[in-house]
């Protein structure tokens, strides 16, 4: 049992919406802060949840997360901001100026935000694309230094900057480097490189693959929410002002790699592969997951294979009807 309260900015979304559901499990109090951008059908099952209480609000509004605590529950316990403009087609598309006014300057007003209202914890969303590339080959650590090869990079960088500055607050920065997610959630999204691989191939019997034998990592989305509250539960002295990379080494494929997993489920998928060059975000990387391991004991519980399993299941039995649909989407633009 707990009495802890959770504020979630960008709750609503692929990662916040499944995160939600499982604090709620767990007894949490949970305060869900989002503009719904994509809709709040992720979050209708919760309305009526007691522990459950919902903002509809902008993170770049100067005052949204001081309105999140008006209600009975008083001050959160932590903040997990997750909010932002994800992914660097999404950043393309809108720009550097909107990208940078919701990714950097967003995240500054919520700490700020946070740590004047005496919040103990801030969780932040980064990503393992702030890292670009492996240099020789060699898995990436936390402590590598980032190469971003994305505008969405960038401003993951810039944010984490602001956050280490601060690690002498009160407010306990934490951040996680996230790998490239795969899964269902209450929103879940066909613009990942797992989950997009299996929608083509199911739905047009086709899959077309750039930039082959590039090397990602990826994890389950049900594995990263785990991982963010292992992070929520830990000792403050053991997270404070502290950077994880949160996957598997066993989550580390190439592209090719992936498309093993999908023929295996669906052999009848015909494959062709292409040559581009373009302005995107071109990782090839190795990523390793020991600190992660070693201070907070995770380890994952679902692979690759499970993931597709699972989307393929969603897809063939009507789960979600209409998986093209831009509600799925972050960006249209996708390079495979």
């Amino acid at each position: 049992m707990t009495d802890k309260h959770i504020l979630i900015t960008g709750g609503a979304g692929y990662i916040g919406s499944l995160l939600t559901s499982e604090l709620l499990r767990q007894n949490y109090r949970v305060t869900l802060l989002d503009s719904l951008l994509f809709g709040g059908e992720s979050i209708l099952p919760f309305m009526s949840h007691p522990n459950f209480h919902f903002i509809k609000s902008d993170v770049t509004e100067h005052r949204a997360v001081r309105d999140a605590v008006k209600k009975d529950w008083g001050v959160p316990d932590a903040v997990i901001h997750l909010a932002g403009i994800v992914g660097f087609p999404a950043c393309q598309a809108v720009g550097r100026q909107v990208a940078w006014k919701y990714n950097v300057e967003a995240t500054e007003l919520v700490f700020e935000q946070s740590a004047d209202l005496g919040v103990e914890r801030f969780v932040f969303a980064s990503t393992y694309s702030n890292y670009g590339l492996s240099e020789n080959g060699k898995p990436v650590t936390e402590d590598t230094p980032l190469n971003p090869q994305s505008l969405y990079a960038e401003t993951k960088i810039a944010s984490e900057e602001y956050l280490l500055a601060q690690k002498g607050s009160l407010c306990a920065p934490l951040l996680f480097r996230f790998a490239t997610l795969y899964g269902i959630s209450p929103r879940t999204r066909f613009d990942l490189i797992v989950n997009q691989f299996v929608l083509e191939a199911f739905t047009k019997r086709q899959l077309i693959i750039y930039q082959r034998g590039y090397s990602r990592s990826f994890v389950h989305i049900r594995d990263v929410v785990r991982g963010v509250i292992m992070g929520l539960e830990a000792e403050r002295d053991k997270i404070r002002g502290q950077v994880f990379n949160l996957g598997t080494e066993n989550g580390n494929y190439s592209k090719n790699d992936i498309v093993g997993f999908v023929l295996k489920r669906m052999p009848e998928t015909i494959v062709e592969y292409k040559d581009l060059t373009f302005g995107g975000d071109m990782r090839d990387i190795t990523v390793s997951f020991e600190k992660i391991k070693r201070i907070l004991g995770f380890e994952t519980t679902l692979t690759v294979d499970d993931g597709v399993r699972e989307v393929l299941f969603a897809l063939k039995s009507g789960l979600i009807r209409n998986p093209t649909d831009e509600h799925y989407r972050n960006a249209q633009f996708i390079v495979q």
